[in-house]
C-alpha cells in the first residue's frame, strides 16, 4: 500500500498527492506513536536527561504538529465539505491529546527535576528558556490540578477549540455566501476599471450578467472607497457589518452564542487555574505584566491620539458637507469621503498609486529590500502545492539554503479572508545536519484579470504592499533564525505581545524612496513611481493616523475589557462592552446594527483573545528598532543599512524565542524601548 502522503516527513508537504481520506488515518497513527512515547517516558529513571527525555518528546510531538499544521493550512486556504469534515472530525482528538499532555504530571515532574538539576546552570540558554517555558506551560495546562478538575479542563478546552473553528467557518461561509450582482454600469458610477473588470469576471464565472460584488475585501473595500453611489455603498456596508451574526443572511451563520459561551469557558479555564479571569492566563507568557498596566498603556496612547482624531473627523465632515453634499456623515460614508479629501488635499488618488505596483515589481522589491538588509539571496524554488496560483521559493546564504516559503497572494472562495504566516516547518539540529525552516505566507489580494483576451498583472494597493512586507517580516522571524532548537527557533517561544516586531519593523520600508523607486512601474507605460507622487504620498502618509489609532485602541480595549472584567454569565452582553468602550475613545461610531465582533476572528478564532493590545505594544518596539535605521540613513545615505540590518538580523531575528524579546530589543538598541518613535512615525507630535 502507498505510503500516507502526511506521514511523510522526509522533505516538503506533498500538496499534490494529499486528500481528504488521508486525514484520519494519519492522525491515528501519529497519536498512537505519541501516545506509546509519552508512556514510554512517564517510566521513572534515575537521572533526567535532556537526551533521555526532552528529545524523544520533541521527535514525536513535531510529526504529529506538522502533519497537523498541513491539514489546518489546507483548511484555511482551499476550504471544502469534504476537508471541513475531516478537520472536524480530528480537531478534538488533537485537542484532547495536547490538553492531556500539558497536564501529565510524571513528564511536569521530569521538567521540573532538569530545572533543579545542577547541570540546569550549564545548559545553552535555548535549553534553558525550553525547560522554564515548558514548567510554565504544564502548570498553565492545568498538571497540578486535582483529577476532576483536570477533566473539566479538558472538557473546557475541547469545547474552545470546536467553537473556535464553528466562529470561523460561519465567517467564512457567510462572505462566500454573499453575492450582489449589478446590472446597470450607471450604478457602479466612480469605481476603477480594474475593479470593474475583476467584477465582470466573477459574475461570467457564476454565469450571470453584468457585474458581482462580494464580501472577500478586494472587491467590497473599493466599493465603499470609490463608488459615488452611496445606496451602493449603503447596502455592501451592511452586509459587511452584519455577517455571521442575528442580523446576517442566515440565522446558522450567526455567532452571538458562540461569542458569549467561548467567554464564559475562557472565564471558567482562568478560575480552575487560580488566576482572577482569563486576561491574567493571557498574559503569563507575554511581555505586559498585568491586564491594568495594559490598559493604562491604550488609555495613554488614546488620550494622546484623541485631539488629532477629533481634527481628523471634523475636517472630514465639513469637507463632506461642502463637497459631496452629505449633511449627516455615515459610516459607508467615511471611506469614500476620505478617498475624496485624499486625492483634493494631496492631489493624488490611491487607484492612481495602485497603478505603479504590479505584482512582479513589487515581490522583486520586497526581495531586493531583504537580500540588501541580511546579506542573504532569494531564487525561485520548486514543490509542490495547494493551488496552481502559489508560488514557492528558497533563502540562501553564501550559497547555502536557510529556509523556503510558499506564496499564495490572491483572495478566491474557500480560502479564508486576511493574510498570515504560519509554519510549515521549524529549524532543528537533526542526526544529519540541520532541519531547515518553512513558511507560508498567506494574503488575499486581487488576482490578475484578462481583459480582451490579454492577462493583465496583479496590481496591489500600497496599503497591500505593506500587508505583504509585514507578513513577510514574521517569515523572517521564523526563517533567519539561528536557533537549532525547536521550541524557541524562530517564532516558537517569542511572547506574543513582541511577536510582531519584525513584521512592523518590516512595513517602514514601504515608505523609502530608496525602495519603492525599484519596485514600482506602471501598469501601461513600465514608467517608475514619479518622485512628485511618492512625495504626496508620504504628505499623506499620516493622514486621519489619529482616527486609525484610535480605531485599533478601541479593539484592543474591547478585548482586554470582555477578558478582564466582563461577566459573560451576567445581563451585559459583548455588544454592551464594545459600546461603552466606543463611548470612551472613539470620536466616530458606527451604526447600531454593526457587528464587528462577529467576524473579530484574531481574538475568537485567531490566537489574540486578550492579545490584541500586542499590534501596538509591539509597534512601540517596531517603531523605535526602525529608528536605528534612520539614524544610519542619515549618515549613509540610506536606511537599506547592512550594518543596522546585520545588527538586527542578529540580535532579533536569529534569536528567535531563545532569550525574552525586551533583552533582544535592548540588545540591538542599547536602551529600553521609547514611544516616541511611534508617535513621530504617526505625525501625532505636537
Amino acid at each position: 500500500m502507498e505510503q500516507n502522503p502526511l506521514l511523510d516527513f522526509s522533505d516538503l508537504p506533498r500538496f499534490d498527492a494529499i486528500q481528504p481520506e488521508h486525514v484520519t488515518p494519519a492522525i491515528e497513527v501519529l497519536l498512537e506513536e505519541n501516545r506509546a512515547v509519552v508512556a514510554r517516558l512517564e517510566q521513572p529513571e534515575p537521572q533526567v536527561s535532556w537526551e533521555s527525555f526532552v528529545e524523544p518528546l520533541e521527535n514525536a510531538s513535531e510529526k504529529l504538529g506538522r502533519a497537523w499544521s498541513i491539514v489546518s493550512h489546507m483548511n484555511a486556504v482551499v476550504d471544502t465539505p469534504v476537508l471541513r469534515a475531516a478537520y472536524n472530525e480530528n480537531q478534538p482528538k488533537i485537542t484532547e491529546f495536547w490538553t492531556a499532555l500539558g497536564q501529565n504530571l510524571a513528564l511536569f515532574d521530569k521538567y521540573k527535576a532538569l530545572q533543579a538539576n545542577p547541570d540546569y546552570a550549564g545548559l545553552p540558554a535555548a535549553r534553558k528558556t525550553i525547560i522554564d517555558h515548558a514548567v510554565r506551560d504544564f502548570r498553565l495546562g492545568g498538571a497540578e490540578l486535582a483529577d476532576d478538575k483536570k477533566l473539566r479542563y479538558a472538557e473546557i478546552q475541547e469545547k474552545q477549540a470546536a467553537l473556535s473553528t464553528k466562529f470561523s467557518e460561519n465567517v467564512l461561509d457567510a462572505t462566500n455566501d454573499y453575492g450582489l450582482f449589478i446590472e446597470n454600469p450607471e450604478e457602479l458610477k466612480g469605481l476603477p476599471e480594474d475593479v470593474l473588470q475583476a467584477a465582470r469576471t466573477a459574475a461570467e464565472k457564476d454565469g450571470k450578467p453584468g457585474y458581482k460584488f462580494t464580501l472577500h475585501f478586494p472587491s467590497y473595500f473599493p466599493v465603499l472607497q470609490y463608488a459615488d453611489n452611496r445606496h451602493l455603498r449603503e447596502t455592501i456596508y451592511r452586509a459587511n457589518a452584519t455577517k455571521a451574526s442575528e442580523l446576517g443572511a442566515k440565522t446558522e451563520w450567526d455567532n452571538t452564542a458562540i461569542i458569549a459561551e467561548l467567554l464564559k469557558l475562557r472565564k471558567e479555564e482562568a478560575e480552575l487555574l487560580g488566576y482572577r479571569n482569563f486576561a491574567e492566563v493571557s498574559l503569563v507568557a507575554k511581555m505586559a505584566e498585568s491586564p491594568a498596566q495594559v490598559s493604562r498603556f491604550l488609555e495613554d496612547l488614546a488620550r494622546r491620539a484623541r485631539p488629532f482624531a477629533e481634527k481628523d473627523l471634523e475636517e472630514l465632515r465639513a469637507f463632506a458637507r461642502e463637497n459631496q453634499a452629505i449633511d449627516e456623515l455615515q459610516a459607508w460614508d467615511t471611506t469614500y469621503a476620505s478617498e475624496k479629501l485624499r486625492e483634493q488635499r494631496y492631489a493624488f488618488s490611491e487607484q492612481e498609486v495602485k497603478q505603479y505596483f504590479p505584482e512582479h515589481k513589487v515581490v522583486d522589491g520586497l526581495f531586493r529590500v531583504i537580500e540588501t538588509l541580511f546579506a542573504v539571496d532569494i531564487k525561485n524554488d520548486v514543490a509542490s502545492t495547494w493551488h496552481k496560483d502559489v508560488k514557492f521559493y528558497r533563502i540562501e546564504k553564501d550559497g547555502k539554503l536557510v529556509g523556503q516559503f510558499y506564496l499564495d497572494l490572491y483572495a478566491r472562495s474557500g480560502k479564508r479572508g486576511g493574510a498570515w504566516m504560519d509554519d510549515a516547518r521549524g529549524r532543528r539540529r537533526i542526526a544529519t545536519g540541520v532541519q531547515t525552516p518553512v513558511a507560508y505566507l498567506t494574503c488575499n489580494f486581487s488576482e490578475p484579470v484578462t481583459v480582451n483576451g490579454q492577462a493583465k498583472p496583479a496590481l496591489f494597493t500600497h496599503d497591500e504592499v505593506i500587508t505583504l512586507f509585514h507578513e513577510f517580516g514574521h517569515g523572517l522571524h521564523h526563517l533567519l533564525t539561528q536557533v537549532d532548537e525547536l521550541s524557541v527557533a524562530g517564532i516558537s517561544g517569542v511572547e506574543w505581545d513582541a511577536v510582531e516586531l519584525p513584521s512592523q519593523f518590516m512595513e517602514n520600508f514601504c515608505w523609502e524612496w530608496d525602495v519603492l523607486q525599484h519596485m514600482t512601474a506602471h501598469a501601461e507605460t513600465g514608467a517608475p513611481l514619479p518622485r512628485p507622487l511618492f512625495d504626496k504620498m508620504i504628505a499623506a502618509k499620516n493622514f486621519q493616523s489619529g482616527m486609525q489609532t484610535l480605531r485599533q485602541v478601541e479593539f484592543s480595549l474591547f478585548d482586554m475589557h470582555l477578558h478582564d472584567d466582563f461577566d459573560a454569565s451576567g445581563k451585559q452582553s459583548a455588544q454592551d462592552i464594545l459600546d461603552t468602550v466606543r463611548e470612551q475613545v472613539s470620536v466616530f461610531n458606527p451604526p447600531a446594527f454593526n457587528r464587528f465582533q462577529h467576524s473579530f476572528g484574531h481574538i475568537f478564532s485567531g490566537g489574540y483573545a486578550a492579545g490584541y493590545y500586542s499590534y501596538k505594544w509591539a509597534e512601540v518596539l517596531s517603531a523605535d528598532a526602525y529608528g536605528a535605521f534612520e539614524e544610519a540613513g542619515a549618515s549613509e545615505g540610506s536606511t537599506l543599512s547592512r550594518t543596522s540590518g546585520r545588527k538586527f538580523q542578529a540580535e532579533v531575528l536569529e534569536v528567535g524565542g531563545s532569550r525574552p524579546a525586551l533583552e533582544s530589543f535592548k540588545a540591538f538598541r542599547g536602551r529600553e524601548p521609547s514611544i516616541d518613535a511611534l508617535l513621530r512615525h504617526s505625525g501625532m507630535t505636537v
